[in-house]
């Protein structure tokens, strides 16, 4: 029946589970090189600003108080740490959902499903993790933060759709 209407047929294609947290870590160093520009030409707390503000995510919001956004080695690392693994678990939500729904066919539905998924997890995480637990990162919220993830997530679809090598299953 599915056939005569033109509808997918029960097949699936499997998640490339490597190709997807590549894609999330890949997706994440493209954003935290536009952040670092993007810091380093209009913030006027430089470019370490962002990770003085992430890694008091697992130092303790003493840390913001206590360093100002000079360049710390240590806060730097820790926010690494944060960004990439945040991006690795993003990459293998996007190649689940793309691979379910059959978007990692071609590049175009790659990258517009990545964008919805950069848009999901800004929404997620800056109107309800931090405004629930995490509010010293309120002022991350707003238009450029936004836009950092839709890029972040079309990045992350399209090299899901690019990296991706798995079949359809049986």
């Amino acid at each position: 029946m599915d056939a005569l209407m033109g509808l997918r047929s029960s097949q699936r294609h499997a998640t490339d589970w490597i190709a997807a947290a590549v894609a999330g870590f890949a997706a994440g160093a493209v954003l935290m090189v536009l952040d670092l520009v993007w810091s380093a030409l209009f913030n006027p707390g430089g470019p370490w600003r962002t990770s003085h503000m992430i890694a008091p995510i697992f130092l303790g919001d003493s840390a913001l108080r206590s360093t100002g956004f000079g360049f710390n080695a240590g806060v730097v690392a820790v926010a690494l740490a944060i960004h990439y693994g945040v991006g690795v678990v993003f990459g293998l939500a996007t190649g689940w959902v793309l691979a379910r729904l059959d978007l990692d066919t071609t590049p175009a539905h790659a990258i517009a499903a990545g964008a919805v998924m950069g848009v999901l997890l800004y929404l997620v995480n800056f109107h309800f993790v931090v405004v629930n637990f995490l509010p010293w990162l309120a002022d991350l919220v707003g238009g450029p933060t936004l836009a950092a993830h839709v890029v972040f997530g079309s990045v992350a679809g399209l090299l899901y759709w690019r990296l991706n090598r798995t079949a359809t299953e049986p």
